[in-house]
């Protein structure tokens, strides 16, 4: 079975600096995000996050992905795993593209695959794409009122 890709981008009025800000400000993830309702962990290569996910219309899920990449102001990845990484892995990206107006576009995607894609494969590309989207429009407005109060 191939790997399920789900990709998702929005343009953001805001630098890749605040939009980077934003994204590693974990402890703040309540006040703003309704996707990843919880993230906390060491900002390092290899450490073990703690993430709650409330996808649209679904339950709250916790699981314990590892930090793979954590690049200034331009990518974060952890990679997540359903018991074990045969059954069902994900590999989650947030990266930031600087617009030549001074803005970001946000590439916000995720890869899974395991023996269990198959069967969840309709469910994922449902809550988690609706999730991407709900979690990218919370981070648009986030940042750009940020940005916005910046230059007041």
């Amino acid at each position: 079975m191939p790997p399920l890709r789900i990709s998702t981008a929005i343009d953001i009025a805001a630098s890749p600096e605040t939009v980077w800000q934003t994204l590693t400000d974990w402890p703040r993830y309540p006040q703003w995000n309704p996707f990843i309702v919880g993230l906390h962990g060491r900002h390092q290569i290899g450490a073990r996050l703690l993430a709650t996910l409330l996808a649209p219309g679904g339950k709250r899920v916790t699981f314990r992905p590892t930090l793979l990449r954590l690049d200034k102001d331009r990518a974060l990845v952890w990679q997540g795993r359903l018991l074990h990484p045969r059954l069902l892995a994900g590999r989650h990206h947030f990266e930031l593209e600087p617009l030549p107006d001074g803005g970001t576009r946000f590439h916000h995607y995720e890869t899974f695959h395991g023996l269990l894609l198959p069967l969840l494969r309709a469910a994922l590309l449902k809550s988690a794409g609706k999730g991407f989207e709900q979690m990218n429009r919370a981070l648009k407005q986030r940042c750009e009122t940020l940005a916005s109060a910046a230059r007041a």
